[in-house]
């Protein structure tokens, strides 16, 4: 038999834990799951849910976990202090995962021995299969409208406004209101129930709040689809395959939208679904090469398919923006879990000498805000620009501040010289350097009928864009466009530095989604007396601040989430430092990082280091 309510003294927390879903693929569960996170964000309270699915279509485990944090911590904490454990297949791990003191939610219907359960947990059934084999006949009815049962016996368990979540079913099917009545006759069996059955509401409560604020509720996929648009996206050319998928279809709703003409409904707008990941980026530089500003989203097995064609627009220095929604890899690898893997397959991507900039958001915010400064950066600097979200900031969605524009903002289009320039007799060069900052003029096809660009190759050629396999004209190209690269730490978004509160001889260096999880380990390591600097690197090449940081600290942990410490190895590379220097911190498994992972890896290397905390623990 399962613990009574009575026999373990449950967590008390308000507004501050996490709640883990346990479910099957293909069951219907998103929908209430999802209900369940919006439902205490109306509430006031900021919540962060990740989806960690299968990437077979139905029958293997899924899971959904949500954040809740009045403090607004939006990272993955770490352990679960409520599990609604839905899957047999996986109970064991599940009840496993659970805090002492904690909460776990399942179906009673069927006794389990207590064998299945933990001493040192709360443990509150529902009978859900025998409510809704008493409720409704039909099977798919049963299936589904179990989820909402739960939803509705948690809304009790723990205090959430149940109108809040009458509201919001109304908005999801509104459109079909006949779906309304049923769901909310659903979610009334289950908080009925509890009402009735149980001790309501537990030690975990939802209490309402205005700490959300005016901030936006989008995954990274949108918010970087939207930034494109306000950064004059009007061509896309990619092939599906997840987790980038998301990105173009929305960039196609965002387009529908903004970039048709509201009088005639002419399209303003290309988008492609092309054969494969090779021709995508293909059409992408052929559009670029005309004057378009043009992108492709994909992942990283696209990215290894486009590698000759990316050394073409390096070298033929052809301006293109690729968003690359990072997965465990190599091959296949884990098509629907999270990791930072393709930092220098990116970096370094074609053969030959080539060095690619990289963009590294960490919230929809920066997915926005890098979305629309990544067209300028391309055509200012005439070249690839890879923007590299994961699969946890792209799909899942996260509260974030909201987005903000200058109207006033123009593109930056680099240096493009005019008809007007070019008739007046001045000197162009396709790749004639004249600033001394690596980048040269180019004109856009049919500038003018007999002076600029409209051709190139990728071969080897001169200043002036004339075929030539002579060493010194190679190596003069080459060099230039190390001065290019040079330019593009100036230009790239500046890494942001975050320092204790005194002197710190350690500092931590990480960047993209591992952020929010790194903002709440901070925390936890104050408590246990370690205080370290941080510096959240935006791009790379890297902007001189990062060597600076480095040199000004004992050690720095870099922290990352692939198998070989990929931004350690450009860290080494591009700026010489001592790879004693730089410690791993790596989390790789497919889910996303936690703030308890960091912490406790950290200081447990700061241990190893001998190296002594500057502040007292707190009590």
């Amino acid at each position: 038999m399962p613990a009574r309510l009575d026999r373990v003294a449950g967590l008390e927390r308000v507004n501050d834990f996490v709640v883990k879903f346990a479910n099957v693929n293909g069951s219907g569960s998103a929908s209430a799951n999802r209900l369940f996170a919006r439902a205490i964000l109306r509430m006031g309270v900021p919540a962060t849910p990740r989806n960690i699915f299968p990437s077979n279509i139905q029958g293997l485990p899924t899971w959904y976990q949500v954040r809740v944090s009045e403090a607004g911590h939006l990272g993955c904490r770490g352990g679960a202090d409520l599990m609604v454990a839905m899957n047999p297949q996986t109970w064991d791990k599940d009840v496993a995962e659970i805090v002492p003191g904690g909460y776990l939610f399942y179906d009673s219907t069927k006794p389990l021995p207590a064998s299945k359960f933990r001493g040192d947990i709360v443990v509150i059934g529902v009978p859900l299969t025998a409510i809704c084999n008493s409720t409704y006949t039909d099977p798919r009815q049963r299936q589904l409208f179990k989820n909402i049962i739960y939803l509705g016996a948690l809304s009790a368990l723990l205090d959430i406004d149940a109108q809040v979540i009458e509201q919001l079913i109304g908005e999801q099917f509104q459109g079909k209101d006949k779906l309304i009545a049923p769901n909310v006759h659903a979610l009334h069996l289950g908080r009925d129930h509890a009402l009735a059955h149980l001790q309501c509401p537990i030690g975990l409560r939802v209490r309402r709040s205005d700490a959300v604020g005016d901030r936006v509720f989008i995954d990274g996929n949108s918010a970087a689809a939207l930034g494109s648009v306000y950064g004059g996206a009007t061509v896309a050319a990619w092939y599906p395959i997840t987790p980038s998928s998301s990105l173009a279809e929305a960039f196609e709703r965002y387009c529908r939208r903004y970039r048709t003409d509201k009088t005639t409904g002419e399209k303003r707008y290309a988008i492609i679904q092309a054969e494969d990941e090779l021709a995508s980026i293909g059409m992408v530089i052929g559009a670029a090469w005309n004057g378009a500003r043009a992108f492709t989203a994909t992942s990283g097995p696209g990215i290894s398919l486009m590698q000759e064609f990316i050394g073409l627009a390096y070298f033929a220095e052809i301006p293109a923006v690729i968003f690359d929604v990072q997965r465990g890899g190599p091959s296949t690898g884990m098509p629907t879990r999270t990791q930072q893997a393709d930092v220098l397959c990116c970096a370094y991507a074609s053969h030959g000498d080539t060095k690619h900039v990289l963009l590294f958001p960490q919230d929809p915010a920066e997915c926005f805000e890098f979305g629309a400064a990544a067209f300028d950066l391309a055509d200012r600097l005439q070249t690839p620009i890879f923007v590299m979200l994961d699969l946890d900031i792209g799909m899942n969605e996260r509260l974030c501040p909201a987005f903000a524009w200058d109207d006033s903002r123009r593109l930056d289009r680099g240096k493009v010289m005019t008809q007007e320039e070019l008739e007046q007799g001045a000197e162009f060069g396709r790749y004639l350097d004249v600033d001394a900052d690596g980048i040269p003029f180019r004109t856009y096809p049919g500038t003018h009928g007999a002076r600029g660009a409209f051709f190139t190759r990728g071969t080897s050629k001169d200043r002036f864009a004339r075929y030539s396999e002579e060493g010194a004209a190679y190596i003069d190209n080459m060099q230039r466009l190390l001065r290019k690269f040079e330019t593009a730490k100036l230009l790239a978004p500046r890494p942001v530095r975050t320092d204790a509160t005194g002197p710190a001889p350690i500092g931590a260096i990480y960047y993209g989604s591992t952020s929010p999880a790194m903002d709440e380990a901070v925390a936890l390591l104050a408590e246990r007396g370690v205080a370290l600097d941080l510096l959240r690197i935006r791009a790379f090449p890297f902007h001189p601040d990062v060597g600076a940081f480095v040199a000004e600290h004992e050690q720095i942990f870099v922290v990352e989430q692939n198998r070989d410490g990929q931004l350690r190895m450009l860290l080494t590379v591009e700026e010489e430092i001592d790879p004693k220097k730089l410690t791993r911190i790596l989390h790789y498994d497919g889910t996303p990082i936690t703030a308890r992972f960091i912490a406790e890896a950290i200081a447990e290397q700061a241990l190893a280091s001998n190296i002594v905390p500057l502040r007292k623990a707190v009590p």
